[in-house]
């Protein structure tokens, strides 16, 4: 796999903030080492946030985010800035740009709180530090740097786009302030020691592209090698017979959850079962809220209103799992006459407090901090949410097995049933 074909849900997200022609495009351009974004004199030149990855060492690939000037006018300014704001809910480091010219102002203070208040990592640039006048000695740039830091309280990393000054410095602060890979969540590799044997149940299906195998699939067989382990993967028809032929007992097996039935019924309960969604909905969110959520679907009456949410647009097919199956399952489960919505995309609909439930997709295409994002906004407006590997274990009646290896969600599960 290229650089450029890391999935941006797995790269770590670094976006760029700031007034309108601070030299945001110019700093993306300058780390990158070409010209990506477009730089212009005229304010207001970035319009949709513009995504370029780059491979960032020690820390690995990452995808920088060029935004629209926060301070942008009128309607399609502030359209602008609407989207500039959804950028902030998948921002694992903000670079705030400030023209050294311009200095700071209650925009850049209220701007930093605001990153503040989402618990996001910041590194202050003061950028176009060549348009100074320099006294020969560098005094003018260090009383504009000491002004800045004893306004923001953040040391700013001096920074010229035009000149390609503080470049090596700027990386250096984005290395410490991302978390290195060790310290970052494992899809099922913690779980796993050297030498263990994960089977891996892959149904091959209308929706699996032709050739390859569906992304979290592809994330989890990578997973378990990294931690020296061992994969076998298998269809559901020739599960039964892999286990018989395998020699020992696997450490786990991990199936698509819609192969939950079938798989349950061909291993031994003393095998730990799990899905793959389940994995992701412990990789990229909270398991437990999601178990927990789960709860609600005993609960929904007629009329209620049930939002499907995916991260992502697709073609659909006639079995759709959002479209079709959930709708069904949910239907046949309950009795109930509900009202179900369907979302797609990077943005999740505003007025949550109107649904009963919220059925999220895996969020393979999400990072873990957007996903997060939309955990707490369906917790602060007081909806359940599950996600659909939790939704389809549950209603194809393989709960508790299918969390019993997460004592956190397996607690979640049995205080919901008190």
């Amino acid at each position: 796999m290229s650089l450029n074909d890391t999935p941006r849900g797995e790269r770590m997200h670094i976006a760029v903030f700031g007034r309108r022609n601070a030299g945001k495009s110019s700093v993306i351009n300058a780390l990158g080492g070409q010209e990506t974004a477009i730089v212009s004199p005229v304010s207001g030149t970035t319009t949709d946030p513009v995504y370029q990855p780059m491979e960032l060492l020690p820390v690995g690939p990452v995808v920088l985010i060029d935004t629209a000037g926060l301070d942008d006018s009128g309607n399609l300014g502030e359209q602008r800035i609407r989207k500039t704001n959804q950028v902030l809910t998948k921002t694992d480091l903000a670079l705030l740009v400030i023209d050294a010219l311009h200095g700071v102002d209650k925009f850049e203070q209220n701007l930093l709180r605001n990153l503040s208040d989402k618990k996001v990592p910041v590194i202050l640039l003061l950028n176009k530090i060549d348009l100074l006048k320099d006294q020969g000695n560098g005094e003018k740039h260090t009383a504009v740097a000491a002004k800045v830091e004893e306004q923001l309280h953040l040391k700013p990393v001096m920074f010229s786009a035009l000149r390609n000054t503080g470049v090596t410095e700027l990386k250096a602060a984005m290395v410490r302030e991302l978390p290195r890979d060790e310290d970052r969540f494992r899809l099922v590799g913690d779980l796993l020691h050297p030498g263990d044997l994960a089977v891996l149940v892959v149904p091959i299906d209308k929706a699996a592209p032709k050739g390859r195998l569906i992304l979290p699939q592809q994330q989890t067989i990578r997973d378990i090698m990294e931690c020296d382990a061992v994969a076998v993967v298998t269809k559901e028809q020739e599960l039964g017979h892999t286990l018989k032929t395998l020699g020992r007992k696997p450490n786990v097996v991990i199936t698509d959850s819609q192969a939950f039935l079938k798989v349950q019924a061909d291993t031994p309960k003393d095998i730990p079962l799990t899905s793959f969604s389940i994995l992701f909905a412990r990789y990229k969110g909270d398991l437990p809220q999601l178990v927990r959520g789960v709860r609600a679907i005993e609960r929904l009456r007629d009329g209620d209103r049930v939002l499907i949410a995916e991260a992502c647009t697709h073609h659909r097919q006639s079995d759709d799992i959002a479209s079709v199956k959930i709708p069904r399952w949910l239907r046949e489960l309950t009795g109930r006459q509900l009202q179900i919505e369907h979302a797609a995309g990077s943005d999740i609909p505003a007025g949550l407090g109107l649904y009963s439930l919220i059925i999220h997709c895996g969020a393979c295409m999400l990072n873990r901090r957007a996903m997060l994002q939309r955990l707490e906004e369906a917790e602060h407006a007081g909806v359940p949410i599950v996600n659909y590997g939790v939704f389809i274990a549950y209603v194809q009646g393989v709960f508790p097995r299918a969390i019993e290896m997460f004592p956190s969600a397996m607690l979640a599960w049995e205080e919901g049933g008190r």
